[in-house]
């Protein structure tokens, strides 16, 4: 179900996430909290998988890249980035260094999350049900949106389940971990959201919104 580079880039932004949220604790704190952030991962990214399933689609997901810049064109409301000079040269880890960057901007006070991002291609089984023929058909913008809102739905109901076992940390990362892949930003789950289904973009940033706070306050 998870291939190898998506398991390297599964356990790397682990890594970096369980090192940017236990900052300055005793190595104990930084284990547990890895295992904590890669079971929230490894939900998120499960849960997409079996969307996709069910859309008869493989869902693959990667590192959060930054690969072209794309400019917005005010006069004709716009986006610009397809064009050969607009691509960057080298991509931009962003899954790496966005959590440390924030990090040190925010001066500690805030862990940014969203570091994975995903492809989905339709598989041969469905390209021959759709066309007869054995051949890859496309999957709509509107099936990305919702097998992105399924990662989100997870991590939320699990984030319940947390606070019901009194497991307050794996609750509050699934909240967190939620809330900023539903940021539109980039190729992160919000965008895929955003354009493919408005509504559901909406209803994920809402939910992890409130849920965020409640579990401030609850803190």
């Amino acid at each position: 179900m998870i291939n190898k580079k998506e398991l390297f880039a599964i356990l790397s932004t682990t890594l970096v996430l369980a090192t940017v949220i236990s900052l300055l604790e005793t190595w104990t704190i930084f284990f547990i909290t890895a295992g904590i952030v890669l079971a929230v991962i490894l939900i998120n990214v499960i849960a997409k998988k079996i969307m996709g399933y069910m859309f008869q689609a493989e869902v693959e997901v990667s590192l959060w890249e930054f690969k072209r810049m794309i400019y917005y064109n005010p006069i004709k409301k716009t986006m610009h980035g397809h064009k050969p000079h607009h691509q960057m040269r080298n991509k931009f880890p962003a899954g790496f260094f966005m959590p440390l960057i924030i990090k040190f901007l925010s001066v500690g006070l805030i862990n940014w999350m969203a570091c994975l991002t995903f492809d989905v291609k339709a598989t041969v089984h469905r390209a021959a049900r759709k066309w007869e023929v054995f051949q890859y058909s496309q999957v709509t913008e509107q099936e990305m949106a919702w097998i992105a809102f399924m990662g989100i739905i997870a991590n939320i109901f699990f984030a319940i389940i947390g606070y019901m076992i009194n497991a307050p940390l794996f609750a509050k990362l699934n909240l967190t971990y939620a809330f900023f892949s539903s940021i539109p930003l980039g190729t992160l789950d919000g965008t895929k959201m955003y354009f493919g289904r408005r509504g559901l973009w909406v209803t994920a940033m809402v939910i992890t919104s409130m849920g965020v706070v409640a579990s401030m306050v609850i803190a």
